[in-house]
């Protein structure tokens, strides 16, 4: 049965992983604008960039400047990505980060080694030590990704067996440590969800931990992502990352025709949920205005449709 929550939370990433993905590096003044766009729809977390080597992701070599060109709006969390212990220093020295701590955990060896040069528990054990540098820090423990949930380009198909084993594993290191589950955010890495999955492994994670929040990370790789958000909303869940006018994708995602595509667009998915009366706490005008923006920053059509549509009109 449908069980729409009354509000749902939307996590922008587009100027992270929208602005790495793009071949030349945009001016800084220009992302640092759509940054403060994005927070003045009332977005309540940006993830503005990655602490990441400057020589294998140029694109992001000015991020400790990006975070200081930004006029951080109170309400507003301003988060980064790193990938090692390099980058999370970077982003522990830089004031203007939001830290959150957040685990990967993968499903797929062939997307685990291409991603991470190690295999799906080497890559799961790394993990035990992120989170106890996390609690030493003082850092809340707030969400563990599984990457590829739903399938892997590169690995075939994902039995959902490999999403419960890991988080019974991060159930036992929750246990262990006396802390609370975090968020789990299923990732549909390379857009194999479809709605039918994407309910099947929600009930899957909840029936296993009832007690955690769940949230997704989705790619519209097929086409599929609004159906897929749908389908989550039926079943209640609230919390999505997405990307501003459809921006971003993955890099390694082994398909032949490049890598994935981007996150769920942002204001496409906030203009559903006021469709189905569900509160995003989102000013739909403001945020159409932000992929505007992103789309001249860019220079060529984004795949937002809203933005390009406009709202319906109303009597």
């Amino acid at each position: 049965m449908s069980d729409l929550p009354a509000s749902v939370e939307f996590h922008e990433e587009g100027p992270r992983e929208g602005f790495q993905m793009e071949p030349r590096t945009y001016p800084l003044g220009d992302r640092a604008a759509l940054i403060d766009a994005l927070a003045a729809s009332g977005l309540k977390q940006i993830q503005v960039a990655s602490f990441v080597s400057p020589r294998a992701v140029p694109q992001m070599a000015d991020t400790a400047d990006l975070f200081a060109a930004i006029h951080k709006r109170p309400g507003t969390r301003y988060t980064a990505l790193w990938l090692n212990d390099n980058g999370f220093e970077r982003a522990r020295a830089c004031d203007q980060v939001d830290l959150d701590g957040k685990v990967m955990l993968y499903t797929s060896e062939a997307f685990a080694q291409s991603n991470n040069n190690c295999g799906v528990r080497e890559m799961r054990d790394r993990q035990l030590g992120w989170i106890d540098r996390y609690l030493a820090l003082g850092i809340p423990f707030e969400q563990a990704y599984v990457m590829t949930a739903f399938g892997c380009n590169l690995g075939g198909p994902v039995p959902v067996t490999a999403i419960t084993d890991l988080l019974r594993w991060l159930r036992d290191v929750c246990a262990e440590r006396k802390i609370p589950l975090p968020a789990i955010y299923l990732a549909d890495t390379m857009g194999w969800g479809n709605p039918e999955e994407i309910k099947r492994r929600i009930g899957a994670v909840r029936e296993l931990l009832p007690e955690a929040p769940i949230g997704l990370h989705l790619h519209d790789t097929r086409g599929l992502g609004g159906a897929n958000v749908y389908a989550a909303l039926q079943m209640g869940v609230r919390l999505f990352d997405s990307s501003i006018a459809g921006l971003g994708g993955c890099p390694f995602a082994g398909h032949k025709y490049g890598g994935a595509a981007g996150n769920i667009c942002t204001e496409d998915m906030a203009f559903l949920c006021a469709e189905l009366g569900i509160e995003t706490g989102l000013d739909l005008d403001a945020l159409i205005e932000a992929a505007r923006l992103a789309e001249r920053i860019i220079g060529r059509p984004l795949t937002g449709r809203v933005m390009h549509s406009g709202l319906p009109p109303r009597p």
